[in-house]
């Protein structure tokens, strides 16, 4: 017992302490996001109950930081997105919306399966929209310090939506990073591109179906929609001469069918000056892509090529395509530990890596393809085995 005491003792003491130094900063968070909203003109019956019912969420904090241990491969993005639920109960949805989406497409230009492709994706069509109090998500983030303005922005945002709305606290459920409604739309986004589409007199993209989806189509419009162009399409590549020049490389198809491209069907990509560019997710022996300008609104939805390159195929899916033509392999994902001593060998040999951090982004993929051209290598921008046999890692 004399042995426990102490431990027990400094234990509890440690836990005053944390509890102190919880409510100490989360006293601060109040007070700054209280002077924060009085500066943005919200009403003190919006935010005092609000803001005084605040409770931090380290989990939150964790989620922003996490480091994955894999480096996600686009084939374990896609797989477990694009699956026969989701494409019959988008082309059910299509249908059962049919006219709305047919006056939305009249009016924003953005075809019905790709709002519902969009849909699908982000909450599963609202099956799932999260079940994170945004104002403690939103409250934590912004007085955690990484990205505290643009947090302590949203979550005013917030506040507006639920003082222009009336709707009470219990309805503001979403993703840890605050993100709301059918759609995830970060409250910022609900206020700049909410429609009413069902004339209620309120924006809800919680419940109403019609607002969600007539918003969705007005955000991929601001967003620089192209009327009458899809996403992209997969193609053919010719592998005898095939050098990676990354996702900035934008060319008319007729230089793209100059190459030896063709379509999936083995036909020649129409000679037209309309702009593309070549994606190769899991390089050469896996699905290419030459996607159009349609692909980069959706990528300023999501940052993502997997989550851009799954949107477009799942809304072709929706709209009657049928799966892809190239059937990807199955490759194990890259482990971020690998990719980072991959990273660090490329700079070593003066290759331009722009950082080592683990992830496979543009500049490690041109890297890669110009290490895999100077070794005489098929140059497909992408970290084969072959390539880590090359640079003995």
């Amino acid at each position: 017992m004399r042995q426990i005491l102490p431990a027990l003792s400094i234990l509890a003491a440690s836990l005053i302490s944390k509890s102190v130094l919880a409510d100490e900063a989360l006293a601060q968070c109040q007070q700054k996001l209280t002077q924060y909203s009085q500066s943005k003109g919200i009403k003190t019956e919006t935010y005092s109950a609000i803001i005084n019912g605040l409770s931090l969420r380290p989990q939150v904090v964790q989620q922003d930081r996490k480091q994955p241990e894999f480096e996600k491969t686009f084939i374990d993005y896609f797989e477990k997105r694009v699956n026969d639920y989701r494409v019959q109960q988008g082309r059910k949805l299509l249908a059962k919306h049919n006219t709305l989406l047919k006056q939305l497409t009249k009016k924003y230009g953005v075809p019905g399966q790709y709002i519902v492709a969009f849909w699908g994706l982000e909450t599963n069509f609202g099956n799932f929209k999260g079940n994170t109090d945004t104002f403690n998500a939103l409250a934590t983030l912004a007085c955690d310090g990484r990205r505290g303005e643009f947090f302590s922005s949203e979550f005013v945002a917030a506040l507006k939506v639920k003082q222009q709305t009336g709707f009470a606290r219990s309805k503001f459920k979403g993703s840890w990073a605050g993100a709301l409604g059918h759609t995830q739309f970060m409250p910022s986004n609900y206020l700049s591109y909410g429609v009413d589409g069902d004339n209620d007199g309120v924006v809800d993209l919680f419940d109403s179906e019609v607002d969600a989806l007539t918003s969705a189509a007005n955000f991929l419009n601001k967003l620089g929609w192209q009327q009458n162009f899809r996403w992209g399409r997969e193609v053919n590549i010719n592998q005898s001469d095939l050098t990676y020049s990354g996702s900035s490389h934008k060319q008319p198809l007729s230089y793209w069918s100059e190459q030896g491209i063709t379509d999936v069907f083995q036909r020649a990509i129409p000679k037209l000056a309309q702009q593309a560019q070549l994606l190769m997710p899991i390089g050469a022996n896996g699905p290419a892509f030459l996607v159009y300008d349609n692909y980069h609104v959706i990528m300023k939805w999501n940052r993502s090529q997997s989550y851009a390159l799954t949107v477009g195929i799942l809304a072709d899916r929706i709209n009657g395509a049928g799966k892809l033509k190239n059937i990807p392999p199955k490759i194990e994902p890259l482990r971020t530990a690998q990719l980072m001593k991959l990273q660090s060998k490329l700079k070593s040999l003066g290759y331009n890596i722009n950082g080592v951090d683990g992830r496979l982004g543009p500049n490690t993929r041109a890297a890669i393809s110009a290490y895999q051209k100077d070794a005489s290598l098929l140059a497909d921008g992408y970290p084969n085995q072959e390539v880590f046999v090359s640079l003995s890692i």
